[in-house]
């Protein structure tokens, strides 16, 4: 989620390039459409997508991203199954943990996806903070009657192994405490593909339309028997 996913640089990056990475993408996100939330229909119980420009189709055409991809899946595989896509391009953990509880408040879902962390790590915040964050959004989804499923992000190696191992490892951390089901690396089949710049837009930041099906791809397996282990439909 970042621009070196396309590279592969070999220098650590200093304090001064992860803030100006964070600037840079900031800003795309606040120049970026995010996807609306839709309003609840049925009876049913909804899936609630909490994310960032991964899943707020930053640069892309309107029903091609992953959570749209996902909506068109379940229509098939979980007839009835709502989509809720509350995602904001250029949010961090602390945003989405902000905006949470009026979301569960007015949807009331069953589920819930955390798919956010990645802004966190390009604008240099504490990994304490952003693990706290995903604690305390897991737990109140909980509370709020929802099951979890949380999506990882990695950092490239540029970032150093120490940083990218410990970052990596809060999300398996979060999900083992709180008991959420665990997408490790949202990215895998893109990021860390042979050849990554195809899958990418042209700020190396955000993955192509043609990358959304491989994201769905990678969330299905983990996704699907959540959702029917917890009675999606409500």
């Amino acid at each position: 989620m970042n621009n070196t996913f396309g590279q592969r640089p070999r220098r650590a990056p200093n304090r001064r390039d992860c803030i100006l990475s964070g600037a840079a993408l900031l800003l795309a996100g606040l120049s970026g459409p995010a996807v609306q939330a839709q309003p609840q229909g049925g009876a049913g119980r909804p899936l609630l997508v909490l994310g960032d420009s991964l899943s707020a189709e930053y640069g892309l055409k309107r029903g091609s991203g992953w959570v749209a991809l996902l909506e068109a899946r379940l229509a098939t595989e979980l007839p009835g199954t709502q989509v809720i896509n509350a995602s904001v391009s250029g949010d961090t953990t602390s945003g989405g943990r902000s905006r949470l509880p009026a979301l569960l408040a007015k949807h009331r879902p069953s589920h819930v996806v955390i798919e956010l962390g990645g802004n966190d790590a390009l604008r240099g915040l504490p990994l304490q903070l952003t693990e706290a964050n995903l604690r305390a959004m897991a737990q109140a989804s909980k509370a709020a009657g929802a099951k979890v499923l949380i999506a990882g992000m990695q950092m490239p190696p540029n970032y150093g192994p120490a940083y990218a191992r410990q970052f990596s490892d809060l999300f398996a951390n979060v999900a083992k405490s709180e008991g959420a089901a665990l997408v490790p690396f949202l990215l895998a089949g893109v990021a860390d593909d042979a050849d990554p710049l195809h899958w990418f837009q042209p700020d190396r930041i955000h993955p192509n339309e043609a990358a959304h099906p491989r994201i769905l791809a990678t969330v299905w397996p983990v996704l699907l028997p959540w959702l029917k282990k917890g009675g999606a439909k409500g």
